[in-house]
């Protein structure tokens, strides 16, 4: 019986302690998986890369990525993205997407960052007209022109002609510097729709145009009716310093030789 009984007590430490290891192990099994998400291949930016730019083998690199978390239209294979113009600027490691690329065949440049249906379109400027040279790629402004009796009109007329516009580069710059400072330009290329080009094209052969910098996130427009040069100055009817004239009728009467004045209110 106690033999038995031994048996049995040896019989079941032995499956406790068989258990206990294979629970373990698949326990710790579990964990290295849990710590080792799923990931795919993602092609990023292999350095920083203006806009404009036709992506080249060495301009691009593919990096892990977790399944969990890939980004939106993002690209698997070189073949994706090489050739392919750039219309954003990139920074490196960013995700190359299919919305910051253009297609093969529209190939590179400034043109291919021409919205649909709008127009590039460049207008002489000085560092008056250019804000300072805060008007940089990216930014947004208003245009205002100025005619005056050279154009045939009757006393110089001030009006903002366009709202809104997109800067698409300044000089030969299509991208802000990080530090956003100002720089000195001649030309300033702006954004603008067909009817929009035909009126900046005129404000520019009639009249002087000045550039005015706006928030890029005020998108209101504003309606005026413009201003003429005799609203500038508001004229009022001349006041007399004078002495103060009688309310009443004078009247000069004679009694024989001696003559006096009167007044008839």
């Amino acid at each position: 019986m106690t033999l038995v009984l031994g048996l049995a007590l040896i019989c079941g430490g032995l499956a406790a302690y068989l258990s206990f290891t294979y629970l373990r192990s698949s326990s710790a099994s579990g964990v290295a998986v849990a710590s080792e998400p799923a990931s795919s291949q993602v092609i990023v930016a292999a350095r920083d890369m203006p806009v404009g730019r036709v992506l080249t083998p060495a301009d691009i690199k593919q990096v892990e990525w977790p399944t969990g978390s890939l980004p939106l239209g993002y690209s698997t294979s070189p073949a994706e993205v090489v050739g392919r113009g750039l219309l954003t600027p990139v920074r490196a490691n960013e995700p190359l997407l299919t919305n910051k690329l253009a297609l093969k065949e529209a190939g590179g440049g400034l043109t291919i960052t021409i919205p649909e249906g709008k127009r590039a379109m460049s207008v002489k400027v000085d560092e008056v007209i250019g804000v300072a040279g805060f008007v940089l790629p990216g930014t947004r402004v208003d245009v205002l022109v100025t005619v005056d009796q050279l154009a045939k009109y009757e006393e110089p007329t001030t009006k903002v002609i366009l709202q809104n516009i997109a800067v698409l580069a300044a000089g030969q710059t299509v991208q802000e510097d990080e530090q956003g400072e100002p720089q000195t330009v001649t030309v300033v290329t702006l954004v603008v729709t067909p009817e929009e080009g035909e009126k900046l094209a005129l404000a520019a052969s009639k009249g002087r145009i000045q550039l005015a910098l706006r928030n890029t996130l005020d998108l209101d427009t504003v309606e005026t009716q413009g201003i003429r040069s005799r609203s500038l100055i508001a004229t009022q009817r001349p006041v007399s310093t004078g002495p103060r004239r009688p309310s009443g009728i004078q009247v000069r009467v004679f009694r024989g030789p001696e003559a006096s004045t009167s007044t008839v209110e």
